[in-house]
């Protein structure tokens, strides 16, 4: 059998890597250079030093710790992108501080963040590996750091409905939403419009669990409503959305005393933990026509299978399109497999699923 050719050096992704730790670019180096489709092609320890080899190098993503003690990383990303717009891959802390400026890095224009690894010799450290390269092959895909000004600051649209139904009735619809690369952003832009007065919310967004609750109390402070790491076997009230915690998979089911989050350490599904597919085929299982499911930006094809579950059962389903997406891939794989009733830009998903709603109120009544 003829060897497998070796990929051209022109084709691979360009990584340049700004960290002002020496250890941290070397780890960052050996993790992108063992990949055959990608490079490392400049180190930075501060500003200047990133500054010369964007310049110089020509990179393709640049990956960036926002902590870094010798430059202030959000004030040189905010320049990056209204200077010279590119795809970055933020390496965080793992720690609360360090989720905050990740979430902040994600506003102002960043793709996504990770968790910084500290070993590549244990499983969990080579499964960041692998986690750190899948990202960066999402960040080249992107389109994301092109985005314009609205980027970094909350939505403000006002709420198409003051107040959606009484409380007894809004507990008759649960709303899914899943997400990967991108969701972060999505996901706000989704929940800032709608009013308190909504439906139980369930979300599984693809994020590092030590990220999760930084997530969810940010979210909290911009949206309507309360929105709070799911917890298991918590009942499921109207006007609260639960975000699945990182280590955990969120199912719905049926408890004592009505529906309940379900939290599982279950294998990954579609290489995730959470995952999207395991909340969506819940939901088609559970509730049948009485879900809503959203399906927002992120690679690969989590979701797709439980989206077509979900509109088999009888649930409204909706795809955010590819013009608004960060990367086209799950709301694509579902779309094309027949799971999305319609599809979207991003800005229209509120309205779509506030009208979806009131009409699903007048043909009960």
């Amino acid at each position: 059998m003829a060897a497998r050719p070796a990929v051209a050096e022109n084709m691979k992704i360009k990584v340049l890597v700004v960290d002002d730790s020496a250890a941290v670019r070397l780890m960052l180096s050996e993790i992108i250079g063992s990949a055959s489709d990608m490079q490392v092609v400049g180190q930075a320890a501060d500003e200047v030093q990133a500054r010369l080899a964007i310049a110089e190098k020509r990179p393709d993503v640049i990956t960036l710790n926002v902590g870094m003690s010798s430059m202030k990383g959000l004030d040189f990303l905010t320049a990056l992108m209204r200077e010279r717009p590119m795809p970055v891959l933020v390496i965080a802390e793992a720690s609360a501080h360090g989720s905050k400026l990740a979430l902040r890095a994600v506003e102002l224009g960043a793709i996504d963040f990770v968790a910084r690894p500290y070993t590549l010799a244990s499983s969990s450290g080579r499964a960041a590996a692998e986690g750190i390269r899948d990202r960066l092959r999402e960040a080249y895909q992107s389109r994301a750091a092109l985005r314009s000004g609205s980027v970094g600051r909350p939505a403000a649209a006002e709420p198409v409905l003051k107040q959606l139904a009484p409380a007894s009735a809004l507990l008759e619809k649960v709303i899914f939403i899943g997400a990967s690369t991108g969701g972060t952003e999505a996901i706000r832009e989704v929940l800032t419009p709608l009013p308190a007065e909504m439906p139980p919310i369930l979300i599984v967004q693809h994020m590092p669990e030590l990220f999760t609750a930084s997530f969810a109390k940010r979210l909290d402070s911009l949206a309507r409503v309360r929105v709070k790491e799911a917890e298991h076997d918590e009942p499921i009230k109207p006007g609260t959305a639960y975000l699945a915690p990182g280590h955990s998979h969120l199912s719905v089911k049926r408890g004592a005393g009505g529906l309940v989050c379900e939290l599982s350490d279950g294998p990954p599904v579609n290489r995730h933990r959470p995952s999207v597919d395991v909340l969506f085929l819940s939901a088609a299982r559970i509730l049948g026509p009485k879900a809503l499911g959203i399906l927002l930006t992120g690679m690969g094809k989590d979701g797709a299978q439980g989206m077509l579950a979900m509109r088999q059962a009888g649930a409204w389903t909706v795809a955010q399109d590819q013009d608004t997406c960060v990367v086209w891939g799950m709301p694509r794989e579902a779309m094309l497999i027949g799971g999305a009733q319609e599809v979207a830009a991003l800005k229209s998903i509120p309205d779509l699923l506030l009208q979806r709603l009131r009409s699903g109120e007048r043909r009960a009544a």
